[in-house]
């Protein structure tokens, strides 16, 4: 048994790794590709790209609770494969997108789709034990980051053939991983463990509601909200920040999107774990997002591309703290319900990404605009390292508590 249940987490990792992979590689090449489509700046280009990932959000935050549901009661596999399914299609439509309005219809098809993380957090869960949920959590956010390891450098060297040739990549890659998925991917819930689907527990805002019910978890996940929306003056913003402020290329932000992806996998998959067992789980969560504020700071204030390669060290250690306090919250609740947390969890990150692209890249392009009365290009990293402060306060609460 604990041989079958290793092989079937590293199943879903590969699974998870080839789908941020797919992901990564548009990154690099979509700041180039809104500008030249709309004819218009690279930072303002950046309002735009915003919206695209607010439509995704919003049909990923109505959805997320539907598929979590949905593996509940099916199971992980069949959830998995349709997510891969449609994030392929998702490609190949930016990939032939004529306007900016097919942009944002295959951001909504994606979102729809966009259960795979949720699916794939569940089947951690089911075939973890006590002892090592918090190694495998760790194992997934490796995942993640060796994903954008190897999907923004493959973005930045196929950019240089043309910025949608990376979108005909992720989407043969995405199909690969649907195909293996197919043919390889055990299921992971067993039939005793599975549940009714119902409606109303499916709606996000049900399900937001059911999860406030946890009272062990309540404070966590406002401050599991606002690191998330702070998250978004990275995310959101890093390659037209980048590309703005210090003219760079695609392969330039390629690789400083791989250097981050080394940084966080080494932390997620390994340094987690051990700092957990020295310090416990108090001190390794206020610990990560103390550095996470940190590095949002020197970000704000960096004037030299290798500061921002330099800066991303302190940033992505606070990637500690997201396995551990994740591990925690699956340990307040029952096997049944496990899906239906994923999937709570993934639409508060989904809410948060409604707004957060919107706060972050329209702050950024206010305060770089001609006209501004506030010139300063680091306003979105600032407003990150305080909304990661508030964070770090409630969360101090919620432990103490």
């Amino acid at each position: 048994m604990p041989s079958k249940k290793s092989a079937a987490v590293n199943f879903v990792l590969i699974t998870v790794l080839i789908d941020i992979t797919g992901f990564g590689i548009i990154i690099p090449v979509l700041p180039k590709l809104l500008a030249g489509l709309m004819e218009i700046s690279i930072n303002e280009a950046s309002a735009y790209g915003g919206y695209m990932i607010t439509a995704f959000a919003i049909a990923q935050f109505m959805c997320s609770p539907i598929m979590g549901g949905l593996s509940d009661r099916f199971g992980r596999r069949p959830i998995i494969l349709l997510s891969l399914f449609g994030f392929s299609i998702d490609y190949l439509m930016l990939a032939f997108a004529p306007t900016y309005a097919w942009l944002v219809i295959g951001r909504i098809i994606a979102g729809i789709f966009g259960a795979s993380h949720t699916a794939a957090s569940a089947y951690i869960a089911d075939v973890s034990t006590e002892e090592n949920k918090a190694k495998n959590f760790g194992l997934l956010g490796g995942a993640f980051g060796l994903g954008f390891i190897v999907g923004p450098l493959l973005g930045g060297i196929f950019g240089e053939f043309g910025v949608r040739v990376p979108f005909y990549v992720a989407a043969v890659l995405t199909f690969i991983n649907f195909l293996y998925g197919y043919f390889i991917l055990p299921e992971s819930l067993s039939p005793e463990n599975r549940r009714t689907f119902n409606w109303k527990r499916a709606n996000p805002i049900g399900t937001l509601t059911r999860l406030y019910s946890y009272k062990t978890i309540r404070y966590f996940l406002f401050a599991l909200a606002l690191l998330y929306l702070s998250s978004h003056a990275v995310n959101s913003n890093w390659t037209y920040f980048t590309m703005f402020r210090f003219d760079w290329s695609e392969s330039t932000v390629g690789l400083s999107l791989a250097f981050a992806g080394i940084l966080i996998s080494a932390v997620q998959a390994g340094l987690s774990q051990i700092v957990v067992n020295k310090f416990g789980t108090r001190r390794s969560i206020l610990f990560g997002i103390s550095l996470y504020a940190l590095g949002m700071i020197l970000f704000a204030f960096a004037n030299a591309s290798w500061m921002m390669f330099a800066f991303l060290i302190p940033y992505c250690l606070g990637g500690i703290c997201g396995p551990v306090l994740q591990s925690y919250m699956v340990g307040q609740v029952g096997p049944k319900e496990q899906g239906e947390l994923q999937g709570g969890l993934t639409s508060i990150q989904s809410m948060t990404t409604i707004f957060g692209p919107l706060i972050m890249t329209g702050i950024f392009f206010y305060t770089t605009k001609v006209d501004t009365p506030f010139y300063f290009p680091g306003s979105a990293f600032l407003l990150g390292a305080v909304l990661l402060l508030i964070a770090f306060v409630i969360t101090r609460w919620g432990l103490r508590e």
